[in-house]
């Protein structure tokens, strides 16, 4: 039986928490420092904090904020946002910061992901690649919170992140970022075949069952937001993680 992680990815602005629906329409959800105390108690494998304003504002992380953070987390940490400078990547570790992750930085400057890579190590260097197709269909990585084309494939900009020194992507789904319409399976798929780190599904899911079919489709691990912080069909916020035996039945026993 095969344990995959399970990682709650929870979103900043302005020092709350937020979700938001194909990364628009932002609902505050309450206090990030609460909502780690409660995922403490649901035996989490690990989580993301991502500042989503950090890069809109063109401010560095907000060391303070995180060391509050790091301090009330059990589990693993990584953070993302606002990360353009090495010297931030060593004060976010001396934070208490387990993994970095770089979105729009790592497209302006892969240098930095490569530069990360040797002073953490490649397994704490993370690239998230946030994807929507176009409208011809066709893929694209997406940079500045979703709101600018790259132009680039994922699955060429997958390679160039791990030849780059990234020793784990975070693959997002724009479209179906808080839909609960289950993963983008076609893209996981194909991007992780083209890399040999491992792929973190995120964008769409509802259910343990999309766990494992992201699974099924070569993530390596799979995340997700809505489905933790929010109780349907009403979207009402209530902090949620699967049951150990949930998971065990659901999805490491599929796999």
């Amino acid at each position: 039986m095969k344990r995959v992680r399970v990682i709650p990815a929870l979103l900043i602005q302005k020092g709350g928490l937020v979700k938001s629906i194909r990364f628009k329409d932002h609902k505050y959800v309450g206090d990030p420092i609460n909502a780690v105390k409660i995922f403490n108690e649901k035996e989490v494998d690990e989580i993301v904090i991502l500042d989503i304003s950090a890069t809109a504002e063109n401010r560095p992380p907000n060391i303070t904020q995180i060391k509050e953070i790091a301090g009330e987390a059990f589990m693993p940490l990584a953070y993302g946002g606002g990360i353009t400078k090495l010297e931030e990547i060593k004060e976010l570790i001396s934070a208490g910061v387990e993994k970095v992750v770089l979105n729009t930085t790592a497209f302006i400057n892969p240098q930095l992901v490569s530069e990360g890579a040797r002073y953490i190590g490649s397994q704490s260097m993370v690239v998230s690649i946030d994807v929507k197709k176009n409208i011809w269909g066709k893929y694209k990585v997406f940079v500045q919170n979703g709101s600018k084309s790259t132009g680039i494939d994922p699955v060429t900009f997958a390679r160039q992140m791990e030849e780059a020194g990234a020793g784990e992507l975070i693959l997002n789904s724009i479209e179906r970022d808080g839909t609960f319409e289950g993963y983008d399976t076609e893209m996981i798929q194909s991007v992780s075949k083209s890399v040999n780190i491992p792929v973190v599904a995120i964008g769409g899911a509802s259910t343990v069952d999309d766990f494992a079919r992201a699974v099924q489709h070569g993530a390596s691990a799979v995340a997700a937001g809505s489905m933790f912080v929010f109780q349907r069909p009403h979207r009402a916020v209530l902090i949620s993680y699967p049951s150990q035996p949930d998971l065990k039945e659901k999805l490491y026993s599929l796999i």
